[in-house]
């Protein structure tokens, strides 16, 4: 029987049954929360002066919650913020390339699925991943919660953006603070310090403070600079390490 691979629940093996589905469910649960707000993202793209083509394109190429409302965000302050939305949307969608990263090993893609993987490779996809006990169930977690989330936010994405006209203005919704809400929500459980409290307190303080005397854009990427630059301190005592007891398995 040692030839066989083991359904350890979650190791380097085949998952069992009631793993999987576990594994699954809670994917899917994730995937239907944040598919969710990509109506947000519909709504406030045509509001801001983009097509519905032109919205749609963003979400099926670009994929990046976070890039494509900075996008968006900035464009809505004018034409004068092209460069600001431009630099503002690759200094977030740069993490997912750090994601890539910790994510490649485990995976194993190869080919067109590699290609794939680094579409899906966002926020939520890689904190399941990196959330489950094995790299069997973390394959599994990424692939059902980043294909999952990639479907449901570009059909929010084309409702959102078809039904604006009937809506009015999202702003009257709350729409406009959906992504904010999402990226708290994604936040709070990674502050398990002092340390970590006080780098987050420091960047939403740089951000509120020069907000009202900066272009759209300077403020969130002052603030992220800030936020690196008190993380890559030699005195900040950083988070401990995920229980990644597996990364080195096959």
């Amino acid at each position: 029987m040692s030839g066989l691979p083991a359904a350890d629940g979650g190791g380097t093996g085949v998952l069992d049954a009631d793993t999987r589905r576990r594994v699954v469910r809670r994917s899917l649960s994730v995937a239907l929360a944040t598919g969710a707000y990509g109506v947000s993202f519909g709504a406030l793209s045509v509001a801001a002066g983009l097509s519905i083509p032109q919205t749609q394109a963003l979400s099926l190429l670009l994929f990046s919650g976070g890039s494509q409302f900075a996008f968006v965000g900035v464009l809505a302050a004018g034409p004068a913020g092209a460069a600001a939305a431009i630099a503002t949307s690759t200094l977030l969608g740069v993490r997912n390339a750090l994601y890539g990263l910790q994510l490649s090993r485990m995976l194993g893609a190869r080919g067109w699925r590699r290609l794939a993987a680094a579409q899906v490779t966002i926020d939520e996809s890689t904190a399941v991943a990196v959330a489950q006990p094995g790299p069997a169930a973390a394959r599994v977690g990424f692939w059902t919660t980043g294909v999952g989330i990639y479907l449901l936010w570009n059909l929010m994405t084309f409702v959102g953006a078809v039904v604006t006209g009937a809506m009015g203005d999202p702003r009257r919704y709350g729409l406009d603070a959906a992504a904010a809400a999402a990226f708290c929500a994604l936040l709070w459980p990674r502050l398990k310090s002092r340390d970590a409290f006080a780098i987050a307190a420091v960047a939403a303080v740089t951000a509120v403070l020069l907000a009202p005397h900066a272009p759209a854009g300077v403020p969130v990427l002052v603030a992220a600079c800030t936020a690196l630059f008190a993380g890559l301190s030699r005195r900040a005592h950083h988070d401990p390490r995920p229980p990644h007891h597996w990364e080195g398995a096959a």
